[in-house]
């Protein structure tokens, strides 16, 4: 479950706890999601781009370096849409960021098996979506969080 609000008080305030990065990327209609590698945390996992933040890095260095690295395209990032923390206690932003038209994005094999094109409806309903992308679908379904 990935939580719409994270409270001050949920962990000790020395404790940061794991952090990541999402790229919602739009082309029309349709959203550029990846499906796992299985050689990654959630194997198979239909999802954003995205990953860990290292030492040192802020959100924005974090997903630019994680787009170049699972899809081999270089993002422009438009603004923040939302903070959650998943299941596993991952504090995630969830940014919107775009691609130049004409790229075309290739999938590292090490960390993503394949780039699909889907329209948030198909993305929710797959059976291999994360749980997180569920809910981030639903609030933007609700209007929650603007696309546009």
């Amino acid at each position: 479950m990935c939580l719409s609000e994270t409270r001050s008080d949920a962990r000790p305030p020395h404790d940061l706890g794991r952090r990541g990065v999402v790229a919602v990327i739009l082309r029309g209609e349709r959203m550029l999601v990846i499906r796992r590698s299985s050689r990654v945390r959630a194997p198979r996992a239909i999802c954003f781009p995205g990953g860990g933040i290292r030492d040192g890095e802020d959100e924005p260095t974090a997903l630019v370096r994680e787009c170049l690295e699972e899809i081999g395209v270089q993002i422009r990032l438009i603004r923040r849409l939302w903070e959650c923390e998943t299941a596993w206690g991952v504090r995630l932003g969830w940014w919107l960021a775009e691609i130049d038209p004409q790229a075309v994005p290739v999938a590292d094999p090490a960390e993503v098996e394949e780039i699909l094109w889907l329209r948030p409806g198909e993305m929710a309903e797959h059976s291999d979506c994360l749980e997180s992308n569920r809910v981030f679908l639903s609030m933007v379904g609700s209007g929650e969080i603007r696309l546009a």
